[in-house]
């Protein structure tokens, strides 16, 4: 009976989780939680574990699902609670694009939080995975090239992660004023310092390499102290440094004379920009040469913003009331105003994408729902079918949607 209305629980998660739905899948521990129960009832009565019902289609991850990263958690007492995908594999790949959906496939078959973005036949790749041989000879099995291959033990992460935790409940540390950063990573020629707002943007930025990652955006300014504090923390003496802010460059562009390391600053104006600059960095190349490869890659992406008037104005595109909806393009300002989220979102769209630009980037905001963002991807689908979406939790605040398209 246990079991029975287990399995009738799991099925109806889609249905109690919008995000679920929308990647169509299942609550992944719920899936387990079954599983355990299954597991119990095969060693009291010796029947084999049954096969999984008519939501099996459902359990599985979707290739195209872009779990967060953060493979760091603990129980509400503070003991450390292990995932039981044990390894993070990170590379970047080399693979003809029209082989990528097969990739994603294959990796969503032996593992979860998988990112893969990128373009151009050159993509940058993280899974959490039991069989880091498997997820490595997938490339290969597909003529793919990986390289800068770097495995994480998540267990002896989860386990230095509470040893500070205790530390600075004991007062014997202090938290640092931002996110990332930890002995455990490795030592690299170059890191990444970069700016963000929102958990979801965060963990993105920590599966594509960034080792410091401080808490700003477009309304959350860091002060020079905190930029510092992150630059000092990253393990390596050469850091490459995204803003992601028009308002932040200058303040980073203090650091150098801040510090004896060597900082460049990439001047990354939106999140977009700089998703598509840490496709191109290498943490093995020296800071110079990969400002010279991150630069032009943002540069190249068209982005827009979604958000909403604080006050009533005129604008070239008409007048403008509180709390009507407006599209911002970066350098073109206010380019569109509606009454609704997404309104406003294909209008822009249909600004933002041109002949030569066939990759749209999708951020949703912590305001963005489920189905305004369904509403957004099928306008793309039926009217703009030959461009490759990209859809990622960015979670950042006051923004519902961020666009790059390149």
């Amino acid at each position: 009976a246990a079991r029975t209305a287990a399995r009738d629980a799991l099925a109806r998660t889609p249905e109690q989780l919008p995000v679920l739905k929308e990647a169509g899948v299942v609550d992944a521990g719920g899936a387990g939680f079954v599983l355990l129960l299954d597991a119990a009832l095969h060693v009291v009565d010796g029947e084999p574990i049954p096969e999984p019902d008519d939501v099996e289609h459902a359990v599985g991850p979707s290739p195209h699902r872009l779990a967060a990263a953060a493979h760091r958690s603990a129980a509400v007492d503070g003991t450390p609670d292990v995932s039981e995908l044990r390894y993070e594999v990170m590379y970047l790949l080399r693979l003809d694009d029209e082989r990528i959906d097969a990739f994603r496939e294959r990796w969503a078959a032996i593992g979860d939080s998988i990112v893969v973005v990128g373009g151009g036949g050159l993509w940058n790749c993280h899974v959490h995975t039991d069989d880091v041989g498997a997820a490595i000879e997938v490339a290969l099995d597909l003529d793919g090239r990986p390289s800068r291959i770097r495995v994480t033990d998540l267990a002896e992460e989860v386990a230095e992660e509470h040893a500070r935790r205790e530390a600075e409940l004991a007062g014997s540390a202090e938290p640092p004023p931002f996110s990332g950063p930890s002995s455990s990573l490795p030592s690299v020629t170059c890191a990444v310092v970069a700016v963000a707002s929102g958990v979801g943007l965060v963990e993105l930025f920590g599966a594509l390499g960034v080792q410091g990652v401080v808490t700003g955006g477009q309304t959350l300014n860091p002060s020079t102290a905190e930029l510092l504090a992150a630059v000092e923390a990253v393990n390596s003496e050469q850091v490459v440094v995204l803003p992601n802010n028009r308002n932040i460059v200058p303040v980073a562009e203090q650091l150098a004379a801040l510090t004896t390391k060597q900082v460049v600053v990439v001047p990354t104006t939106s999140m977009p920009e700089a998703l598509a600059a840490l496709v191109v960095y290498d943490p093995e190349a020296d800071a110079g040469v990969n400002a010279a490869a991150m630069g032009p890659a943002a540069t190249s992406v068209a982005t827009g913003e979604v958000t909403q008037a604080v006050r009533a104005t005129t604008l070239a595109v008409g007048p403008v009331d509180a709390g009507d909806w407006i599209g911002l393009v970066r350098g073109d300002g206010v380019v569109a105003v509606g009454s609704s989220a997404v309104e406003v979102s294909v209008t822009l769209l249909e600004q933002l994408v041109t002949p030569d630009r066939e990759i749209v980037t999708v951020l949703t905001g912590a305001d963005a729902t489920a189905e305004q963002t369904a509403s957004i991807t099928a306008w793309l689908a039926d009217q703009l079918p030959q461009v490759e979406v990209e859809v990622h939790h960015g979670g950042q605040p006051l923004y519902p949607y961020l666009f790059g398209v390149e």
